[in-house]
């Protein structure tokens, strides 16, 4: 679940929040009064050549970059089609016993108040981290004082046990209007899950070019949310691995081999309709134009892979580690030739690789919308890199990944994997300015 990215397999501010709505008895007026702009569409960090005129290019790009800012509001949630950011701060939630629907919706209009500023380089509320009272709480932490936007995006998710709970309980009436295919996902082959480390009513991924940012998000996000929901596990990212962009270069993992070579781009517009975005024929009606986002970490047997020949590498993904060519010749950008044979008559690229059993001709033509980063979360107690890939993807229907994962089960990388997180969510459409993410599930 690594590449291939031909399949993407595993392997857009106001100056106050929503008004509440007829459900909540609350009211703020003119929250979202400020008109804060699309702002700047994102730079993407492509590489830049080896000469100083491609050097300096590549600063450029870093720069701008980092000043970049993406509304939150917008047709479809920022922090999909969005050129990837360098660093993730994810996180998901479980809603505490005895809240109601009002509950609820109050802390999806406050997380989206805080959402629409954070995005364009403010607090995360009007009097912010200095702004207030000497004598209370900032309502902001401070530590993204001085800081710019950095391209940071926010995006919310919501999850099939917060339509009905593990016991089966409808807490907050939304059984009914649940996405038929928002359930757990099944189990697959070298699933190892931790349980605190799986699932969660909510979640929200925060995407940055500075990782403070990012985690300055899921901090002010976590502290509005106390009393109502709590923190039920979260992960770090770094290093993108995978492109939304033409500009974007193709990044590495954690194995060394590049990732994301065929990702679909977000000015793949047929793409995205066909395979990303849930249309207005899809059922139920309130997720048009919203998404499905799968999340799964995989943790990546390091040290057994860096004693693995090169030769033996190339065969596993199905590409050369360095140009990230297909083993049946060309460049990069080549499209596999599976019919290709070497100079034995052996296939070229072979059935069991990562690249051959995740391709779409292998797949009835699914493909899906990654965003992964790599993570490391220090070693484990042998001593080992506790290191690998958060795996995130984006589509019209959890059934693409399930069907994606479960060609993999021959994958020969498996080997070298084990899946120990994971969560589905559907992911609303996006918000408009006066309302809050996910208000038409509760119209």
């Amino acid at each position: 679940m690594i590449d291939d990215p031909s399949t993407g397999s595993a392997a857009g501010g106001g100056e106050g929040r929503p008004g509440a709505g007829a459900e909540t008895g609350l009211s703020r007026r003119g929250l979202f009064g400020l008109a804060l702009g699309a702002g700047a569409a994102g730079v993407a960090l492509g590489a830049g050549g080896g000469t100083a005129a491609g050097v300096a290019a590549g600063r450029t790009k870093e720069r701008d970059a980092a000043a970049s800012a993406f509304d939150f509001f917008g047709v479809h949630q920022a922090g999909i089609t969005t050129p990837v950011q360098d660093h993730l701060h994810f996180a998901a939630f479980d809603m505490m016993p005895r809240t109601n629907r009002a509950d609820l919706i109050a802390l999806l209009q406050e997380w989206s108040y805080a959402a629409s500023r954070m995005t364009q380089g403010l607090d995360a509320s009007a009097s912010g981290a200095v702004g207030g009272s000497p004598e209370a709480p900032p309502d902001d932490t401070g530590e993204a004082q001085g800081l710019s936007a950095s391209g940071l995006t926010i995006t919310f998710g919501f999850g099939p046990t917060l339509f009905e709970s593990a016991e089966g309980e409808d807490r907050y009436g939304l059984a009914a209007r649940r996405p038929p295919g928002l359930v757990r996902l099944p189990a697959f082959l070298g699933d190892d899950l931790d349980p605190a480390h799986s699932g969660g009513d909510l979640c929200i991924q925060a995407c940055a070019d500075d990782p403070q940012v990012a985690v300055h998000a899921i901090r002010n996000l976590s502290r509005m949310a106390f009393g109502t929901a709590r923190l039920r596990w979260s992960q770090l990212g770094f290093g993108r691995t995978s492109r939304t962009t033409q500009a974007q270069a193709t990044p590495r993992n954690l194995f060394g081999f590049k990732d994301g070579t065929a990702n679909i781009l977000s000015d793949d517009t047929a793409a995205l309709d066909d395979h990303v975005w849930v249309a207005a024929s899809d059922e139920p009606a309130w997720m048009a134009g919203g998404s499905y986002l799968v999340a799964r970490k995989i943790a990546m047997l390091i040290e057994s892979w860096d004693r693995v020949r090169l030769s033996e590498q190339d065969r596993i993904v199905g590409r050369t580690k360095g140009e990230g060519a297909p083993l049946s010749g060309g460049t990069e950008f080549t499209a596999p030739d599976f019919a290709a044979t070497d100079a034995s008559g052996r296939p070229a690229i072979d059935p069991a690789s990562h690249v051959r059993l995740a391709h779409p001709d292998a797949n009835g033509g699914i493909r899906i919308l990654r965003r992964g980063y790599n993570f490391v979360d220090g070693n484990n107690e042998l001593g080992r890199l506790d290191a690998g890939l958060f795996f995130l993807s984006y589509q019209r229907s959890p059934e693409q990944f399930i069907a994606l994962q479960r060609a993999l089960s021959t994958d020969a990388m498996n080997e070298y994997l084990r899946h120990v997180g994971s969560g589905v969510w559907a992911v609303p459409r996006g918000v408009t300015p006066g309302s809050y993410v996910g208000a038409e599930l509760f119209a």
